[in-house]
């Protein structure tokens, strides 16, 4: 499948903040990049740094007043798609180096906190299985509901007011399935059925010798997302960080198939 995306930012700095942007599509196994274009309005131009694992890039910007920033690309999607719940798991004695911080707690992913959940609910699955049934249980179990969390929400709040967004979907399930010791990433992309269009998370585990998109929320799959970024959460893979006050004029986000 390929993938127009069109991006936008448009934020004001009442003083000067340095800014790292994290918009572009990770050149990474599974997507090709056809053509890509980043401009920018600020004081100084975009420094590319390697992102979390060198799976695709951040940018250094210096901010002053109106900040504009315009992405767009072509991408085709080569991902291969595989049934994740037919896969097995890993033994943690062959994971490879990349896999184990993902086993890990994370700010909002507390994942020692769900070990009497998962244990009570999907011990008797294993694997693939296990994640498919994680997965299903967030679906019916939250509700999406935009503006009921903030920065602040972990997947523990998220477990117990049962709403969220995509972000607390995929922070939820990368707790659930590193509480069965399987390894979980949050992944940040552009999806084609993302609704409202916007940066959409996702959740990334490892089964079977590879990463494979999981997401509870069923707007992205293997086929149509684009990845822009993995982390531990979300706060490794932000779309823009700045260090210093600022305000949101607009953003918005088209994904378009072709």
């Amino acid at each position: 499948m390929k993938l127009r995306i069109d991006a936008q930012l448009d934020y004001w700095f009442e003083k000067p903040c340095d800014v790292l942007v994290h918009i572009e599509v990770a050149a990474t196994a599974g997507q090709r990049i056809e053509t890509s274009s980043i401009t920018t309005a600020s004081h100084a131009p975009l420094t590319r740094i390697p992102a979390q694992d060198g799976i695709g890039t951040r940018g250094w910007l210096a901010a002053e007043g109106q900040l504009l920033v315009k992405y767009s690309a072509d991408v085709t999607i080569e991902r291969p798609v595989r049934d994740y719940a037919a896969l097995p798991v890993t033994p943690l004695h062959l994971l490879p180096g990349e896999a184990v911080q993902y086993l890990m707690p994370s700010r909002y992913c507390p994942s020692d906190r769900f070990t009497e959940l998962v244990e009570a609910r999907f011990a008797r699955l294993e694997g693939g299985a296990q994640i498919a049934a994680m997965a299903e249980w967030i679906a019916q179990h939250l509700a999406y509901v935009p503006g009921a969390s903030t920065v602040d929400t972990t997947a523990l709040d998220t477990f117990h007011t049962r709403t969220g967004v995509c972000r607390d979907y995929a922070h939820l399930m990368i707790a659930l399935a590193r509480a069965a010791d399987i390894p979980a990433r949050y992944a940040s992309v552009y999806a084609l059925r993302a609704s409202p269009p916007d940066f959409h998370a996702v959740a990334e585990v490892f089964l079977g010798g590879g990463w494979h998109i999981v997401d509870p929320t069923g707007m992205a799959c293997a086929a149509d997302a684009a990845v822009i970024g993995v982390g531990r959460d979300a706060g490794d893979v932000a779309f823009l960080t700045a260090f210093g006050p600022l305000m949101m004029n607009s953003q918005s986000v088209k994904v378009q198939a072709l």
